[in-house]
C-alpha cells in the first residue's frame, strides 16, 4: 500500500505541476466568471451603435403605411443604437425595390399586397446577400410589419388592441414554499431555468472528471512505455501497484478539478442572484459515484494503454468505449424528465453509465428509493472489481510488449492465465 501511495503521489504531482494543466484548470473558472460579467455588462449597456438598416416599403394602403411608419419611429426612439431607416416606394414601382437591393441602396425591400385587413394579404420580404450582423434587425423588421398588419386588422374589426392585451395579461407569481410555515420565496424565471439545468450540470461535471482526467492515463502510459521509463518503474513496484497508483493519483487530480470548477459555477450563479439548490447528500453521492466511476474508466484505459504503443492506436479501441459513456449526455433531457422511467432504471445498473445516470436521477428527483441507490453502488463496485481484475492481467503482460499490438485471442489468453 505504501508503494501504491508513492506512485499516486508522483502521478498527482507530475500532472498538476505542468503549465498546461494549471492554465486549463484556471481557464474554465475564469471563463465562467468572464462570461457572466460580460453578459451582465452587455445587458446593462446594450450593444454598440451600428448603421441604420434601410427598409424600402411598398404599400397600397396609406393607413397601413402610416401605421408602419409609426412602428418604426417608436422602435428608433427606444433603440437608438440600432435604428431602422424607412424608405417609401411607390406602389407602381414594379421591380424597383429589387434593383435597389442589388445596387446596395436598400437592405430590405418589403411589398405589402392584397387585402391585408382581411385574411388574403401577403407581406413579400426581399433581401439580397444579407449580412450576418443584420439578421437580428431583419427579425425586428418582420415583427414590426406583422404587428402593424395585426393592428390594422383589429381596427377593421372594431377590436381595441389595448383592451385585448389587458384581458390576455395574466400575471403569475411563482412562490416556492419552505419547510416551515411562513418561509416562502418568489421563484424567478432564471431560477427555474437553473433548477432545470442543475441535473445536467452536475452530470456533466462528473463526466468531465471521469473522462477528461482519464485521458491523462492513456497519455501517461504511452509516454512512459515509449521512453522505457516503465521498465525502471516496474523494477521497484509490481504492475498492479503501478496501475493502482496511477489511478488513485489521477483520481485526486480529477477531484481537484471538479471541486474548483463546481465552486466557480456555484459562485457565478450566486453572483447573478440565482439560488442553486444542491444539498450535502447530493454532493456526497456525487463524490461516491465519481470515485467509483473514475476507477472503472481508468482501469479500462490502463488496460487499453498497456497493449498499444501510440496514441493513434488507442483511438480505434476508445471509440466504442466512449460511445457507451456519452449515452447519458445524449439522452439527458428524456432521463431528467422521467428519472424513474424504465430507461433510466436500466441504465442505472450498467456500470459504465451508472455514475452519471444516478447523479442525474438524484439531482432531478431526490426522492429516489434508497434501495435503488444501494443496488446501483453495489453493481458499480462489482463492475469496478471485475474491471480492475481484468485490467491488471492485461496490464501485467501488455505493458512490457513493444511492436505489434496483440490481438483479441492473445488478450483472452492473458485473462485465462493465473
Amino acid at each position: 500500500m505504501w508503494k501504491i501511495s508513492k506512485v499516486a503521489r508522483r502521478e498527482f504531482v507530475d500532472t498538476v505541476k505542468t503549465r498546461t494543466f494549471l492554465l486549463g484548470l484556471l481557464f474554465v473558472p475564469v471563463l465562467v466568471v468572464g462570461i457572466v460579467f460580460l453578459s451582465k455588462m452587455m445587458a446593462e449597456k446594450g450593444g454598440g451603435p451600428r448603421p441604420a438598416v434601410r427598409v424600402g416599403v411598398t404599400s397600397p394602403a396609406n393607413e397601413l403605411f402610416t401605421r408602419v411608419t409609426s412602428a418604426f419611429e417608436e422602435h428608433n426612439e427606444s433603440h437608438p443604437q440600432s435604428p431602422l431607416a424607412l424608405r417609401p416606394l411607390p406602389s407602381d414601382s414594379g421591380d424597383q425595390g429589387k434593383e435597389r437591393l442589388r445596387r446596395g441602396e436598400l437592405d430590405v425591400s418589403v411589398v405589402l399586397e392584397g387585402d391585408l385587413e382581411g385574411k388574403d394579404g401577403t407581406v413579400q420580404f426581399y433581401t439580397y446577400k444579407p449580412k450576418a450582423s443584420q439578421i437580428d434587425a431583419l427579425w425586428t423588421v418582420e415583427r414590426l410589419l406583422r404587428d402593424a398588419v395585426i393592428d390594422c386588422r383589429y381596427r377593421a374589426r372594431g377590436i381595441d388592441r389595448a383592451v385585448l392585451a389587458e384581458v390576455q395579461n395574466v400575471p403569475i407569481r411563482r412562490v416556492e414554499l419552505g419547510e416551515e410555515q411562513g418561509r416562502e420565496k418568489v421563484q424567478s424565471e432564471g431560477q427555474r431555468v437553473a433548477r432545470m439545468m442543475v441535473p445536467f450540470g452536475f452530470m456533466y461535471l462528473i463526466f468531465i472528471g471521469i473522462v477528461g482526467m482519464g485521458q491523462h492515463m492513456i497519455s501517461s502510459i504511452i509516454e512512459e512505455k515509449n521512453s522505457r521509463i516503465i521498465e525502471m518503474l516496474l523494477s521497484a513496484v509490481s504492475p498492479f501497484e503501478l496501475m493502482a497508483g496511477k489511478i488513485l493519483g489521477l483520481a485526486g487530480v480529477g477531484l481537484t478539478v471538479m471541486i474548483l470548477w463546481g465552486v466557480a459555477a456555484y459562485g457565478a450563479a450566486t453572483w447573478r442572484g440565482i439560488n442553486v439548490d444542491i444539498g450535502p447528500d447530493l454532493v456526497a453521492y456525487g463524490l461516491v459515484y465519481y470515485v467509483l466511476g473514475f476507477v472503472l474508466f481508468s482501469a479500462i484505459l490502463a488496460g487499453v494503454g498497456s497493449v498499444c504503443n501510440t496514441i493513434k492506436e488507442t483511438q480505434s479501441l476508445m471509440m466504442p468505449i466512449m460511445l457507451i459513456f456519452v449515452i447519458p449526455l445524449i439522452a439527458w433531457p428524456q432521463l431528467a424528465r422521467d428519472p424513474n422511467g424504465d430507461l433510466a432504471r436500466v441504465l442505472s445498473y450498467v456500470p459504465p453509465t451508472t455514475p452519471m445516470l444516478m447523479v442525474l436521477r438524484l439531482a432531478s428527483s431526490p426522492d429516489i428509493w434508497w434501495g435503488e441507490i444501494a443496488l446501483s453502488i453495489l453493481v458499480l463496485v462489482v463492475g469496478v472489481l471485475a474491471t480492475i481484475w481484468a485490467a491488471a492481467k492485461v496490464f501485467r503482460t501488455g505493458i512490457l510488449l513493444y511492436g505489434k499490438r496483440p490481438g483479441p485471442r492473445e488478450i483472452l489468453r492473458w485473462l485465462r492465465e493465473r
